[in-house]
């Protein structure tokens, strides 16, 4: 299972930070953060890319699995029944998603989108859990929420057009004098 995964950048700020097992307060999220950070950046390029970690909020048997893309630190923390293999291969695919989504995905993309952020990694991990690692499924499905957003804005954009085409017909004067005194409705 997965016990979370964080974004950050080469200084150490989180970029994305989801939990899938619980850490009770802030203050012990932002030391899991730190933890996970520094066990990440001490290690030399020449090592793997999966270590044996310490992170005591989560207990013992945890592994960070990462990938050093430019500036960004892609770090999931599994338990031991996770394949190291497997969940490089599931950082691959996230990062080629995010890539896709955003036309050669940046830091920047991260901090002011990080709703589609969010919504890529719903529709490849829920819960701890893999759901999906085909990249074209996982497209199909943010490019169908992309759709049903901008069909939700039509409807809405409809609903304004009707309202105003109601007040037109009943005359803005019927609502002009109403309110032209200050009181509004006088009861």
């Amino acid at each position: 299972m997965i016990k979370g995964i964080i974004i950050v950048n080469n200084h150490g700020k989180p970029r994305l930070v989801k939990f899938y097992q619980s850490v009770d307060s802030e203050q012990q999220q932002q030391s899991v953060i730190r933890k996970m950070f520094t066990q990440v950046t001490t290690r030399p390029d020449s090592f793997c890319n999966y270590l044996e970690g310490v992170v005591p909020e989560w207990g013992e048997n945890v592994k960070l699995i990462y990938r050093h893309y430019a500036t960004l630190f892609f770090i999931f923390a599994v338990d031991a029944q996770e394949s190291d293999l497997g969940i490089l291969d599931l950082i691959q695919v996230f990062v080629e998603a995010l890539d896709k989504c955003f036309e050669n995905v940046c830091e920047l993309d991260l901090i002011f989108h990080s709703d589609r952020v969010h919504y890529v990694l719903d529709e490849i991990v829920m819960g701890g859990m893999v759901l999906e690692t085909n990249i074209s499924i996982i497209l199909q499905s943010i490019k169908d929420q992309g759709k049903m957003a901008v069909d939700s804005l039509n409807k809405t954009d409809d609903a304004k057009t009707q309202n105003r085409k109601i007040r037109d017909q009943l005359g803005d004067s019927a609502f002009a004098t109403t309110f032209s005194d200050g009181g509004g409705y006088n009861f």
